[in-house]
């Protein structure tokens, strides 16, 4: 099998999978039934990375047909039927908990039912973006419409337009059309795309504060150690000339006096 590239959905780190990460299955469905002959592809991946290498499982469903004769013949397969994340359940991401618990537990589950159910999944990117605003801006509770047009100064014009973006596909599952005929359906590669705007909004707004805070923080506590260092040098350095350069000796001060005293003395009048 040819390498490829992957992110762990455990530690969340690229990297690229050789033969030796990797076992693959296959079982073919060649039972006549309405449904034709398929191909299920299981596959036990272990991440690279030294501090993880945990398993992830996957599996896909495809459609498969025959070609070639008697003498020789060979599986084509076709269209992906199904895709499977079996183990982890989802490609949800691992967050930092200093992001709200709230906002995680509905990221998580859009990821899980995004394939299941993506108009589902969608109404939860959209409950979700709607408790990124309110916690990280601090905006009061009220319509999403609204909280959104009040970051429209805060945020740039293209973030902006996606997040209004995730509130109309999101609305597709969270309202029914006034005409219930009419069935607007969400695929799971677009209900994915609300759920990477999600994670871009939580990196940017969350993970990058956090980090530039941390940095600051570090430089700031350097620039103390450093001035700590300096001051006690500055010390060592005052006491060290002091030590090299004793005061004068007070002898002949000593001396002075005692003439000066002896010269007074009345025994010494003639």
């Amino acid at each position: 099998m040819p390498e490829f590239s992957w992110t762990c959905p455990y530690c969340d780190r690229p990297t690229t999978i050789t033969n030796e990460r990797i076992r693959t299955s296959r079982s073919v469905l060649d039972i006549n039934n309405p449904d034709g002959r398929q191909i299920l592809d299981t596959m036990f991946i272990v991440c690279p990375n030294p501090k993880c290498q945990k398993v992830a499982v996957v599996a896909d469903l495809h459609e498969s047909r025959v070609l070639g004769d008697y003498i020789k013949r060979w599986e084509e397969i076709g269209k992906k039927l199904y895709h499977w994340d079996l183990v982890p359940p989802s490609k949800a991401r691992s967050f930092p908990s200093y992001i709200p618990e709230p906002i995680l537990i509905d990221y998580k589950e859009a990821y899980l039912i995004k394939d299941l159910s993506p108009r589902a999944s969608a109404t939860l990117s959209r409950r979700c973006l709607q408790g990124i605003i309110r916690d990280f801006w601090g905006i009061k509770p009220g319509r999403l419409v609204d909280e959104i047009n009040a970051i429209e100064n805060k945020v740039d014009t293209t973030t902006w337009q996606a997040i209004s973006a995730v509130r109309k596909i999101g609305n597709i599952g969270a309202h029914m059309e006034k005409d219930i005929n009419l069935i607007v359906d969400v695929d799971p590669d677009e209900s994915e795309k609300l759920i990477k705007l999600i994670e871009l909004l939580i990196q940017d707004w969350y993970i990058n504060k956090e980090n530039r805070k941390k940095q600051l923080e570090d430089i700031i506590n350097t620039g103390a150690v450093k001035e700590a260092q300096r001051k006690g040098a500055t010390k060592n350095n005052h006491n060290r000339k002091s030590e090299s350069h004793p005061p004068p000796a007070t002898t002949t001060t000593c001396y002075n006096e005692a003439t000066v005293a002896w010269k007074k003395s009345p025994t010494t009048t003639k």
